[in-house]
């Protein structure tokens, strides 16, 4: 493969398991097979395991044409790097593999370069390997670098990554594009271990994003499996946000699954102006972040620090089924900087948030804030907050300038926290809250409403309108009946049942207000026609 010099993975953002294998993994025919063992020989022919190449660098001399296969010994460590450039490759119907012999997985230990570049091409699938780099804080790499800056444009067709391990480079998986219209397609990432990076585990970007003309560099990227964890961040970096779990950015139609992203930011600077978060996608349509877990994310600074998050330009997409626990700040965030119209028709539904926003004051466990979210609907969630003695964060924080946002059969419980902050009098018109479950088991009932505090449910509703559908007089202040009559304290993801209610929540009827709630709820259990409040059925 013939040397390509390709564009470092630089990233500008606008604000925010696998294993060994046992046996050798089975691939379909090919027009040619290399090896490269660290046991061969470079003056052999490479064409079977008894004739490996010992080095990459040999291996680098052959064009990988369609079809054909790489395969580096498992169980051994081989340094160098793999690049496949716009001649070779190709064709998404017989792609090149890359990936291990024998048993386990090999190991590529890569120098001031990318473990493994696509660049400008794609009909390339990578499996099976581990790739690590010099150290997060010696490499501005990225472990798998996906990269297409054609001038012509054009989104390259199908690329894959699965069982995969990357760690000690500034981005485990980067696909990355620098025009509008070049870009990847039918981008499937499994079973991937991102760990100990420093920006970020998993990021797809593109260039700035045009609200006249909404064009997205990459489509249908498809990832499920993926645990993104102890990506500290930098703490030198004061001008960007480091240490994120998993950026989904300039992409068209995205699904994000059965995932994980936790113990991430930990040292990232206390002077950024920007934060990491868990999970989170900005600049995107049509993004679907489902079944995943977003736990003990950090922040050096005072901002961000959250679970999940649907940011800058995002339309159309939708976050549900997920939990997040202990972030330093939101469980879940919705923010636009821009008056542009681009941030609108998201949806949060069917998700758990317990003691999240512990140690941020400006935040809550799910926050709406920004210039100009537009058409958000959050329902069916459940939010526990346990007492902070500093009295931070309370369950909904909500900030002005957004319209069309509509709060809805939600179990909100805290122990001392505002049930929801907002920093101005609400219009009812712009923001509602609906059939909501305002819980304090201990603490006093308190939200706090454009500079006023009300102690209780129907004070707030008749100072505000908020709590009404009509002329009726909605919101409960009902005891969910948690197990062991306490709220529960989750340690794992496994912990998400303490959640569940003992006792039934009569919730509005969201299909009368022209809301699909769905069918099943956080755990797949059928919800009937008429959900209870909040995430989980009782």
């Amino acid at each position: 493969m013939p040397r390509t010099t390709l564009v470092a993975v630089t990233v500008t953002f606008l604000v925010a398991v696998g294993g060994a294998c046992a046996a050798t993994p089975h691939y379909a025919p090919a027009a040619a097979t290399y090896y490269v063992s660290p046991h061969g020989d470079d003056g052999a022919s490479g064409s079977s395991a008894d004739e490996a190449w010992r080095s990459l660098a040999r291996a680098e001399r052959v064009t990988l044409h369609p079809g054909d296969r790489l395969l580096l010994e498992g169980g051994t460590r081989i340094p160098g790097n793999v690049t496949v450039d716009s001649k070779e490759a190709g064709d998404a119907n017989r792609p090149v593999v890359i990936g291990s012999y024998g048993s386990g997985h090999a190991t590529i230990d890569a120098t001031d370069t990318p473990g493994i570049s696509v660049h400008d091409t794609a009909g390339v699938e990578i499996r099976d390997l581990t790739l690590t780099g010099q150290g997060a804080a010696r490499t501005d790499e990225a472990g798998v670098n996906l990269y297409n800056d054609l001038p012509a444009g054009g989104r390259q067709d199908h690329v894959t990554v699965s069982d995969v391990d990357v760690s000690g480079f500034r981005v485990g998986i980067a696909v990355g594009s620098t025009t509008g219209t070049a870009g990847f397609k039918d981008v499937t990432i499994r079973q991937a271990v991102l760990h100990d990076n420093k920006d970020v585990g998993l990021l797809t970007y593109g260039p700035d994003f045009d609200p006249a003309r909404r064009t997205y560099p990459h489509e249908n990227i498809d990832i499920k499996g993926v645990e993104a964890y102890d990506n500290h961040g930098d703490p030198a970096a004061h001008d960007r946000h480091t240490g994120n779990g998993i950026i989904l950015g300039g992409v068209r139609h995205a699904t994000l699954r059965d995932s994980s992203a936790h113990d991430n930011g930990d040292r990232s600077a206390t002077n950024a102006t920007a934060g990491p978060v868990g999970l989170w996608t900005y600049d995107s349509t049509d993004v679907l972040i489902e079944h995943s877990a977003s736990y003990r994310n950090h922040t050096g600074s005072g901002v961000d620090g959250a679970g999940f998050g649907l940011d800058s330009n995002v339309s159309d997409s939708r976050v549900q089924y997920n939990l997040s626990f202990q972030n330093d700040g939101s469980g879940y965030y919705v923010f636009t900087r821009y008056r542009n119209g681009a941030h609108t028709g998201n949806t949060i539904r069917y998700n758990i948030s317990v003691d999240d926003a512990r140690k941020l004051p400006r935040h809550g466990a799910l926050t709406v804030y920004g210039q100009a979210v537009r058409d958000l609907d959050v329902y069916q969630n459940t939010v526990v907050l346990s007492h902070s003695p500093a009295g931070r964060g309370p369950a909904v924080l909500l900030r002005d300038g957004n319209t069309g946002v509509r709060i809805r059969n939600n179990l909100l419980v805290t122990d001392g926290e505002p049930f929801v902050s907002a920093d101005s009098e609400l219009a009812a018109s712009k923001v509602s809250l609906q059939g909501n479950d305002y819980y304090a088991p201990k603490g006093r009932w308190t939200v706090n409403w454009g500079g006023r505090s009300y102690t209780d449910l129907p004070t707030w509703r008749a100072g505000t309108g908020q709590e009404r559908v009509g002329q009726e007089a909605t919101g409960l202040t009902a005891d969910p009946c948690f197990e062991g009559d306490r709220l529960p304290e989750l340690g794992s993801p496994q912990d998400a049942h303490l959640v569940t209610p003992g006792c039934s929540l009569d919730g509005l009827d969201l299909r009368a207000l022209g809301i699909d709630p769905g069918t099943v709820d956080y755990f797949g259990r059928d919800v009937g026609d008429l959900p209870n409040v909040g995430a989980v059925q009782p």
